[in-house]
């Protein structure tokens, strides 16, 4: 009977003899048990000599492609795991560790997080511990069984080197999570104020750190990202090629000859003021029909980012751009981001266009793509727009643009309540920055119905492109968000439950269960106390959105097709829906004919069948960069609290866990802990259901959504944390607080709770 092997070789003659196809190599890659190098593969397949010198050149080429990575000791496949390799637990998610690769050379995608399954071994692995580990994919993530825990290497943590007394360095660490500073025994040539890279030696009281790398100032002016930036690895140095070959396709003509010409219509853009890229604009007018006629026009951005070039695989290898208060880090050379393919007034662009007809009750009955040439009529930030709309200031566009696109938009609105999306508010920070870079000010950004007009003109491209790409069965990246887990929905009815809110489960949930339960509070006396909490557990039973190939549906948008086809500039899915749209519906452009850049713009049939793996890299990229912006943000705002320690600040509770709880600061945001050691001298008990701190007597209670005074003891804006008082405790509460440098040390019970924690209820097992 012929074995896998042989039956390959049969279904592939023209092969030389015995050498295995890219796709047989790939199997047995993904299949071994074992490492699987150059040697494995000759082995399993049978080659010699010659054979064995085509292999290496096959594998040259497949590692070229982007199909392989690893050395010649191991392969694996590209963005995926070697069988069994080394990890790093980098967290605790719950009970359950998660884990990286320690060794990771696949730069174009980001480190996979493993969820180690510990059988029989509860909590024997923390932070920091390596493990030999089987891995195993798992749906659309990783998973890994430890083999062998191994040696703890010497390990690398980025801070700011400070100085006490005269001769005295302390390494600060940029992650709030470590709270310990630890002394430095090797400083070499750094400088008090430096961010570096260290090793830290030993374990402890005795450990101590030493200087490996010194990667700048990290308050220089405009320079707070760089600690994220470097944290996370984000790629922010763009590569000569890829300079190089924006320059070359920037040159690239955009005129009428091959394009529908848009230039006659008044077609805007609506930014954000600070916007550092346009890659949308918008235009509407009534039609006959009693409906609407509008356009979404796309910056083209695929006419210069061609497949497989410089400028694409170093796209992919970052995902999307990451925005910054001081800097953005673009997914493409500001050749192209902020000037040829941004949509700036009164300039010929190259543009995508969405062509949306809808009906009186706003639904889009029908769509077409093209490609065209566009002069955007005006970029308005959204306040400017939003005042023109409401009579508050005289704008040209008005007439023209601004009251047919508003004429439109509460039609489609119409349609969405109908829909029911998820309407959850979430306040988005914004932070204004000095010509030296300093905090002048931190604000939450206020809804307006621009920003929901923008939005929704949006979703609605979005929609069209996913549906008009499956109308030609044509693959696809979509953006899909499962629905809620029975798990997430049980833990959100028992936290209802402590408000007196019921949350039946026997219904088919969707995202309109939600909003009831929204619209249900706003006739509660305690409503202003309650919203956000709510609105913050109703957020927590959500599952991350991401990018897949597979048909899932949107549920928070509750769309069944649902694609990303509006910002090319700053996400790579986009520019693969771009593709796709060119190559399903020909709208190809052959006429150049310099040799130096491809001529095809479509989606390519290598990227089509790598899709999965491509989805999968960028879903990581974009949480990445979620949280390289988060933690920025915060790291500003400490600095800008920075100022005012010790004085008094309005609060809310966001937070209580039996250590204490966590409050943000009103108005502007900004996490911090009060420990529950400082809260006074009394015994507290802890509702992990209830998610409450209750002194013994009954009289003080803290919960979720409380607000109150507390005095601002600590900002640290090297790792973005703060620490809180209570003002009337603030004497009791020093006998406990920490001292010298090994901050966050307070008195514990036997097994490491504060000493003054009761648990009530049910509680988590160490």
């Amino acid at each position: 009977m012929a074995g896998p092997i042989d039956l390959a070789r049969k279904a592939h003659p023209r092969k030389p003899a015995g050498l295995p196809s890219k796709k047989q190599i790939l199997e047995f890659i993904e299949g071994s048990d074992r490492p699987a190098g150059k040697r494995e593969i000759a082995r399993a397949f049978g080659l010699k000599g010659q054979e064995k010198v085509k292999l290496k050149a096959l594998l040259k080429d497949m590692a070229d492609e982007g199909l392989i990575d690893g050395r010649k000791s191991a392969f694996h496949k590209m963005g995926g795991l070697p069988r069994v390799t080394v990890l790093k637990i980098v967290d605790i998610d719950g009970n359950q560790p998660v884990a990286v690769p320690e060794r990771w050379e696949a730069e174009a995608h980001p480190k996979p997080r493993l969820r180690v399954v510990e059988r029989g071994r509860r909590g024997a692995l923390g932070v920091g511990d390596r493990i030999l580990a089987r891995t195993e994919e798992a749906g659309r993530g990783w998973r890994a069984h430890p083999m062998k825990k191994l040696q703890r290497a010497s390990e690398q943590v980025m801070g700011v080197v400070e100085k006490v007394g005269d001769s005295r360095y302390y390494l600060k660490p940029v992650d709030k999570k470590q709270r310990y500073d630890t002394q430095i025994s090797g400083i070499g040539d750094a400088q008090e104020g430096d961010l570096v890279l260290a090793t830290i030696q030993g374990r402890g009281a005795r450990s101590s750190a030493k200087v490996e790398e010194i990667l700048g100032d990290p308050f220089a002016p405009k320079a707070v990202s760089l600690i994220a930036i470097h944290k996370y690895g984000i790629p922010h140095e763009m590569p000569d090629a890829a300079e190089k070959e924006a320059a070359l396709v920037s040159d690239l003509p955009v005129t009428p000859e091959k394009r529908e010409d848009l230039r006659h219509l008044p077609i805007i853009a609506i930014d954000p003021r600070d916007a550092r890229d346009y890659d949308d604009a918008i235009w509407a007018q009534a039609n006959d029909e009693g409906g609407f006629d509008a356009i979404v026009a796309i910056a083209d951005v695929s006419y210069y980012v061609r497949p497989s070039s410089a400028l694409d695989k170093e796209a992919r290898k970052r995902g999307n751009s990451v925005y910054f208060p001081d800097r953005v880090v673009p997914m493409l050379p500001h050749t192209l981001s902020s000037d040829k393919c941004s949509l700036r007034a009164g300039e010929d662009r190259a543009v995508m266009a969405c062509h949306l007809k809808i009906s009186a009750e706003g639904k889009v009955t029908s769509w077409r793509f093209s490609r065209a040439i566009a002069r955007i009529s005006a970029n308005i930030p959204y306040e400017d727009a939003q005042k023109a709309i409401d009579g508050r200031l005289a704008h040209e566009m008005l007439e023209p643009a601004l009251k047919p696109l508003w004429a439109c938009w509460r039609v489609l609105r119409k349609a969405r309540d109908k829909r029911g999306p998820l309407a959850l508010f979430l306040p988005e920070r914004r932070i204004t920055l000095d010509e030296e870079g300093r905090v002048t000010g931190v604000a939450v950004k206020q809804p307006l119905e621009a920003h929901s007009l923008v939005e929704d003109f949006m979703v609605a491209a979005n929609v069209a492109a996913a549906k008009a790409l499956e109308a030609k069965k044509a693959p696809l990246v979509y953006r899909a968000h499962e629905n809620p887990s029975r798990e997430k929905l049980l833990a959100l009815k028992d936290y209802l439950v402590t408000f007196d809110i019921e949350f039946a489960l026997g219904q088919v949930i969707k995202p309109s269960s939600f909003n009831r339960i929204l619209k249900k509070i706003e006739s509660r006396e305690d409503a202003e106390e309650i919203r956000p909490q709510i609105m913050e557990a109703v957020l927590r039973s959500q599952t991350q959105a991401y990018y897949t190939p597979t048909h899932i549906g949107h549920f928070g948008l509750a769309l069944g097709s649902y694609a990303h086809f509006t910002s090319p500039i700053r996400r790579y899915a986009d520019l693969l829906i771009h593709r796709a749209l060119v190559g399903a519906y020909g709208l190809e452009q052959p006429q150049i004919k310099n040799n130096k850049i491809q001529k095809t713009t479509a989606l390519s049939g290598e990227e089509a069948s790598k899709l999965d793996t491509i989805s999968e890299a960028i879903s990581r990229t974009e949480r990445r960069a979620m949280e390289a912006e988060r933690e920025t943000i915060d790291r500003y705002v400490a600095a800008y609290l920075s100022e005012q320690v010790g004085q008094i600040v309005e609060a809310r509770i966001t937070g209580v866990q039996n250590f204490g709880f966590f409050a943000t600061v009103e108005a502007i945001g900004g996490d911090g802990l009060i420990p529950v050691s400082t809260l006074g001298t009394g015994y507290f008990d802890y509702d992990e259901g209830a998610q409450s701190l209750t002194s013994e007597d009954g009289e003080t209670v803290y919960r979720p959504g409380m607000r109150l005074q507390l005095r601002l003891a600590e900002a640290n804006p090297v790792s973005g944390s703060l620490r809180f008082e209570l003002p009337e405790v603030r004497e009791s509460a020093r006998k406990f607080a920490p001292t010298g440098k090994r901050q966050g040390k307070y008195r514990v019970g036997k097994r490491g709770r504060p000493s003054n924690i009761r648990h009530k209820g049910k509680r988590k097992r160490r």
